[in-house]
């Protein structure tokens, strides 16, 4: 009796263990199509349904974004459709027309259909236990797909220290005028993005990407994958960005968009050649999203990296 007994604590003991363990980031340095494929097939998650792939098309002038042809073979192996929705800062993206025209200058439109998600007007996504933001307003082409594949350009951003996976899912699928009560912490619903209270801004921003993550089973029906290459100081939403002067580091993969984001932070510190970026992250204080995301329970900074090289 005492044995079932001891067997039944220790089964228990396994399950809560099990239930707290640390999120997996996979990685490897292979910067090219199978090293992306690679990640993916580690996750072993299918990207099944319709299918958006969110990333950012980059504005004109800048050549840092995704290269399409790093992406094709994923990308079609899913069947997916490139999403992205209006910029609210003006620029070459600030239109559907033009976005659309970026996008195929870019090489998008030859390896996948592109939707402009907020062509057609947003939908509101409650947001749950939100400090500042009661609801984030996304494009409303989002209600039309079953998944999300997230593909990330790490790299630096003139207002949020770093861009990653969450500044593309909150940011990245909020329609232009979700992009304005982000970027002002629900202050405002027109006019300029430029906003005096940064931590207030950066918390919205990991508030909005949970409300996405919430949407899409909180997170089930999701995957991230974050590339950290031409590791600019600048956002490939800069159309005059400043050039990378680090080395190219490697491809991350977890269905935990925090942790992936800590796990690049992390790499950066790492890296001999890092402090551009480092310095561009601190002066923002932009590990602060990744605080108040752990604080509000949508993911975790602390991961298990898993290299599979």
């Amino acid at each position: 009796m005492k044995c079932k007994i001891f067997a039944v604590v220790l089964m228990s003991l396994f399950t809560v263990e099990s239930a707290f363990a640390a999120p997996v980031v996979y990685f490897t340095k292979d910067i090219s199509p199978s090293g992306i494929m690679a990640i993916y097939e580690k996750l072993g998650r299918e990207a099944s349904g319709r299918v958006a792939v969110k990333l950012s098309t980059g504005e004109a002038g800048n050549t840092h974004y995704l290269s399409p042809e790093l992406i094709k073979e994923l990308v079609q192996k899913v069947n997916g459709t490139i999403v992205e929705c209006n910029t609210a800062y003006g620029g070459s993206r600030a239109s559907t027309a033009m976005h659309k025209q970026v996008a195929e200058d870019h090489g998008f439109t030859k390896i996948a259909k592109v939707d402009i998600m907020d062509e057609e007007g947003e939908i509101a996504l409650p947001v749950s236990n939100g400090k500042h933001l009661k609801q984030n307003y996304v494009g409303s082409h989002l209600n039309n797909y079953d998944f999300v594949l997230v593909l990330s350009h790490f790299k630096g951003h003139a207002m949020g220290g770093f861009g990653g996976a969450i500044k593309n899912i909150s940011i990245g699928i909020a329609s232009s005028h979700g992009k304005v009560v982000i970027h002002t912490a629900g202050t405002k619903d027109s006019g300029s993005i430029w906003y005096d209270k940064q931590d207030d801004f950066l918390e919205s921003m990991a508030e909005a990407a949970k409300s996405v993550s919430d949407y899409f089973g909180n997170g089930e029906r999701m995957l991230y994958i974050s590339v950290m290459n031409h590791l600019s100081v600048d956002c490939d939403c800069d159309g005059n960005p400043s050039e990378p002067d680090m080395h190219d580091i490697g491809i991350l993969g977890s269905f935990d968009p925090v942790a992936l984001d800590q796990a690049c932070v992390d790499l950066v510190y790492k890296a001999p050649d890092g402090k551009s970026l480092i310095n561009r992250m601190e002066s923002r204080h932009g590990i602060h999203t990744l605080e108040h995301a752990d604080e509000i329970n949508f993911g975790s900074r602390e991961y298990e990296f898993v290299n599979i090289d």
